[in-house]
């Protein structure tokens, strides 16, 4: 994990309110459930008279009245289920959140409906004895009726508020922030960390003779902890004077970019683009070199010796940390070897994770967290997604965990493989469909950010979910340690891009997803993966091609590949291909024509430039493509897009070079992407103006262009865009004017500008945007706001800086929040280039 991912910090309050369509339809309810059986058991005895009266009723009626009292029995059924749900488990609470929904409704459909008839219509014949018992069947149902109207979800949370477990998870969240890593800073001391920072800096900077220092453990040791820790230190930092370079080495490493970005470091040259190269090979590595300043480097989860040995460089003064679980006897000067946790130590951490306390609750079975303590052999991810799986579950699920976890070998450096054995315990307590997701992680790169939009849109297509419940399923794998929610300073509110936000991924949990996902037969199984990447694909998979493949997800990590380099594959099932690759020239798979349920497609290059990647042609068969996201990719030959793709929905460029492709000589959008919703462009330098092919997207809702920096004109008819809700401009500095017609955005909802430096005013007619609900434009140059702005009726939030915040406060609009912007300046983006 890069350093900068310390400081960008895990998920907290902003993305929270990403999450608030969930909240008002999770499960804040037990409430409203209690009170919903109180009503269904007044009401259930009252309709069993009228029925059993002796009074004969029409079949019809009859019938009517039995229909009632089997509903209201599922009510009360339901309301049990909410009020036994585990207040933790967010995906299966928003289930019984819609299920209450739906109960809501039918039971209101009686109510105002048919019953009512039937039961007025019934007054007519009933003897006088009967007038009280329907005068109180009248008011239980009116009483009732008040109560479901009571269940819409998120009740009392309305201005940005979250209710139920969305308050909880945003305590839970705040309080996670303290715990940096896998243990909290001040925790530490507790936990024998600040022993070992202390003899790692003995050996780092009192021992001037030792310039390569190593610290080794087991994968989940708290290896790259202790480094990141060490980083953070006040005495490290005055030491080498703030020159400090994380780097993560991984087990599939770019060398010549790592060793680029090093030489970059040490000599000052890290600013200048291409010329890192350059240095390297006129560097000699035979004699050592003087640099002024100390500087620290430190190489994280390296794997292999001989990747390590073209990582260090001889520089006076320059000492290198490196984190492996191995010991490279003949590189380190001097080793530390991570302890693991011990006694009160290891119970401190896992009460922390399966009860959010640092000690043994009195009402928990002491003897039984013990022994699951002791079975996680002090571990610190053992002990902490272990116990985050156990959380507020009933004992006897304890009780079978200790049983699953003794069947297993003491975890050590020499039975590393039975880590597995036991993490896997914590998946076997989410439900099928949280499980199969997490499971989904595992096709993604070792050490590299999950983009959140590329996982979304898998779990979408894949699992048949919706946004919603894809992002319960997130926030509960976080609630269970599975993974790590990444944000930058920007992210979190309900207009935020995905890809703002990322998924990291510790290295032993994805090696535990692609365990459960392996099975003996490759041509069977869910997910094709290749763990590592590979100069060529697996020759496996080459002896088995004469066979259909019946994954749905494809993922494939290598270099360079031409057309000698695949072979055909038959995949009739697959509905994701992932192409991760390092590499200027990339040829995509001609199987992708034997791929007629395709419906999501992901290339990310890793290489320092972008690719050119041929073969475009290949889309002309992909009839069901959804989702497409290209990352650090030429789109020079996408004019070989001939047949309009009906169904895609989404469109990412990310880093990529767009050279002219998108002009209107050269593609027409409209015609080619008919029915595209969201279209990001990021990134992208050489964009410099959008097609005016873009307006005739009818159906597009969201345009995101952010970070091309070179863009200076918007097409004049953007208003065309009729069905577009979001528009974001967010760090184009050279744009200098919106067009007019933006005004005609009719269905406009949020507006993002910021960091436009050289905007100098909004359109005249802005205050025509009668849905417009929020406008970001910190950071931007406008020294005074047009007349129309008055006329925003739906503005309800302003984000600007505090010389622009009083001309907006001098419209004196009530119900409207002016935010002032803090500046924040990150560069944790270029940690993936």
């Amino acid at each position: 994990m890069a350093v900068t991912d310390l400081f960008a910090g895990e998920i907290a309050t902003e993305l929270l309110k990403l999450l608030f369509s969930i909240s008002r339809k999770s499960c804040p309810c037990k409430s409203s459930a209690e009170s919903l059986m109180a009503s269904v058991n007044e009401l259930m005895p009252i309709i069993q008279e009228i029925k059993y009266s002796g009074v004969e009723l029409p079949s019809n009626r009859q019938f009517q009245l039995d229909s009632l009292s089997r509903t209201l029995t599922e009510g009360l059924e339901l309301s049990r289920k909410v009020l036994a749900s585990n207040r933790w488990n967010v995906y299966k609470n928003l289930q019984l959140a819609r299920k209450m929904e739906k109960m809501e409704k039918k039971i209101s459909t009686f109510i105002n409906g048919p019953l009512q008839t039937h039961i007025l219509a019934d007054v007519h014949h009933m003897r006088f004895e009967t007038t009280e018992r329907f005068d109180k069947l009248d008011w239980s149902a009116k009483r009732l009726e008040e109560r479901i109207g009571n269940l819409k979800i998120g009740l009392g949370g309305g201005g940005g508020g979250v209710g139920g477990w969305m308050d909880e998870a945003v305590k839970r969240v705040e309080e996670e922030r303290k715990w940096d890593g896998s243990f909290g800073q001040n925790f530490y001391l507790g936990l024998g960390i600040e022993e070992g920072k202390r003899k790692v800096k003995e050996m780092v900077f009192e021992r001037e003779i030792f310039n390569v220092v190593g610290i080794c453990g087991i994968g989940g040791s708290g290896k790259t902890t202790l480094a990141n820790e060490i980083c953070r230190d006040d005495q490290v930092r005055r030491h080498f004077e703030n020159r400090i370079l994380f780097l993560t080495v991984s087990q599939s490493p770019n060398v010549e970019q790592l060793r680029a970005k090093i030489l970059g470091f040490i000599t000052g040259a890290d600013g200048m683009g291409g010329m890192g190269n350059d240095l390297v090979q006129k560097w000699n590595f035979q004699f050592e070199w003087r640099i002024g300043a100390p500087a620290l480097i430190v190489l994280d989860d390296v794997w292999s010796l001989k990747v390590l040995e073209q990582l260090i460089y001889k520089v006076a003064g320059c000492k290198t940390l490196v984190v492996s679980r191995f010991k490279f006897q003949t590189v380190f000067d001097a080793t530390y070897n991570v302890e693991l946790l011990r006694g009160d130590e290891a119970i401190s951490l896992f009460c922390h994770s399966a009860f959010g306390k640092t000690s043994i609750p009195l009402a928990a079975d002491s003897n039984l967290v013990k022994q699951i303590v002791d079975e996680c052999k002090g571990l610190p991810l053992a002990l902490k997604v272990i116990g985050a799986s156990l959380r507020d579950q009933p004992e006897m699920y304890w009780a079978s965990a200790k049983k699953r976890l003794s069947r297993g070998e003491p975890i050590c450096e020499s039975h590393e493989s039975k880590l597995h054995d036991r993490m896997a315990i914590s998946t076997q307590f989410l439900s099928k469909k949280v499980r199969e997701c997490f499971l989904d992680l595992g096709s993604f790169p070792e050490d590299k950010k999950i983009p959140l939009d590329v996982l979304i849109n898998v779990w979408v297509e894949i699992h048949d979910l919706d946004d919603e419940e894809a992002f319960a399923i997130l926030v509960e794998l976080s609630d269970k340690n599975l993974l790590t929610l990444v944000r930058d300073a920007r992210a979190g509110d309900k207009y935020s891009s995905y890809y703002e936000i990322c998924v990291v991924q510790h290295d032993v949990l994805r090696d535990l997803a692609i365990h459960l996902s392996s099975c003996g037969d490759v041509n069977g199984c869910k997910r094709l993966l290749m763990p590592r990447r590979e100069a060529q694909l697996p020759k496996e998979w080459e002896r088995n091609a004469d066979r259909p493949f019946n994954a749905q997800i494809v993922s494939i990590h290598t270099g360079e590949m031409n057309e000698m380099d695949w072979f055909r594959m038959d995949f009739p099932k697959a509905e994701v291909l992932i192409l991760n690759f390092s590499a200027n020239e990339f040829l995509l798979p001609p199987f992708i024509d034997d791929m007629p349920k395709l419906r999501a497609l992901v290339m990310i290059n890793y290489s320092t430039s972008n690719a050119i990647v041929g073969n475009f042609s290949v889309f002309s068969n992909l009839a069901n493509l959804k989702s497409l996201w290209l990352e650090k990719v030429s789109l020079a030959r996408l004019t070989e897009f001939t047949v309009p793709l009906k169904k895609l929905r989404k469109i990412s460029l990310i880093l990529c070079k767009i050279n002219n492709s998108l002009d209107d000589s050269v593609i027409d959008l409209s015609h080619i992407f008919p029915c595209l919703l969201e279209l990001t462009i990021d990134h992208c330098e050489d964009l410099i103006q959008l097609p005016s092919s873009i307006s005739r997207l009818q159906s597009l809702k969201s345009l995101s262009i952010t970070n091309c920096h070179n863009l200076e004109k918007l097409p004049p008819n953007l208003g065309n865009l009729k069905s577009l809700q979001i528009l974001r401009l967010y760090a184009c500095p050279t744009l200098k004017m919106l067009p007019p017609s933006i005004s005609d955005l009719v269905c406009l909802k949020f507006l993002d500008i910021s960091q436009c430096v050289n905007l100098k005013a909004l359109p005249e007619g802005i205050g025509k945007l009668s849905r417009l609900e929020k406008i970001d434009m910190r950071e931007c140059s406008l020294m005074k706001l047009p007349y129309s702005v008055a006329s925003l009726e739906s503005l309800r939030v302003v984000i600007c800086d505090e010389d622009v915040s009083c001309l907006w406060m001098d419209l004196k609009k009530v119900n409207l929040d002016v935010q002032v912007a803090e500046k924040c300046f990150s560069l944790d983006w270029l940690d993936d280039c």
